[in-house]
């Protein structure tokens, strides 16, 4: 195995336990924040999109096991794979595309990995609490939660970022 397998493996080992404890935590019973997903906004850009719907469906299917919720993050995980490469080629030109192994602030710049990031954080969070509510009933309810969830979870996913990439990682 090579090391960037081996790291990434251990990043998901640690991302799991971090969403488990973090599940429990609900701030004014509207914002949850999810963590996992940074692996799959750290997947390299150039793995072909089979390997990323795999990895992502079953990201989502082992919290789905832990966290006794029936498949909903293994279907708001594939969805936000299976849109991680267009949302990635709107922010950066064609280019600078082969030139970015892997997308963070260090190779992409702040505003494009903000854009980047916040659009799928947003994605997963409106599907996963569309799902969850699974009703138009209460929409102002859920609208409060996909926001307040992402905009906790885009803080925490900077808060990361910072401590997972490295400086060696070329920028633009």
């Amino acid at each position: 195995m090579t090391k960037t397998v081996i790291q990434f493996i251990a990043l998901f080992l640690v991302l799991l336990v971090l969403q488990l404890v973090c599940n429990k935590i609900v701030l004014f019973n509207i914002a949850m924040p999810v963590v996992f997903i940074y692996l799959i906004l750290r997947l390299p850009v150039n793995l072909h999109t089979g390997w990323v719907l795999t990895i992502a469906f079953f990201m989502g299917l082992i919290l789905d096991i832990f966290d006794n919720t029936p498949g909903m993050n293994a279907l708001a995980c594939t969805m936000m794979a299976a849109v991680r490469r267009p949302v990635f080629n709107l922010f950066v030109s064609r280019e600078n595309d082969v030139n970015i192994p892997l997308p963070s602030v260090a190779s992409m710049g702040v505003g494009d990995y903000f854009k980047y990031m916040a659009t799928l954080v947003t994605l997963y969070c409106a599907l996963i609490f569309a799902i969850q509510a699974f009703t138009l009933h209460n929409i102002l309810l859920t609208l409060a939660r996909i926001a307040g969830s992402s905009v906790l979870s885009i803080i925490i996913i900077f808060g990361l970022e910072s401590l997972v990439s490295t400086r060696r990682e070329k920028r633009l």
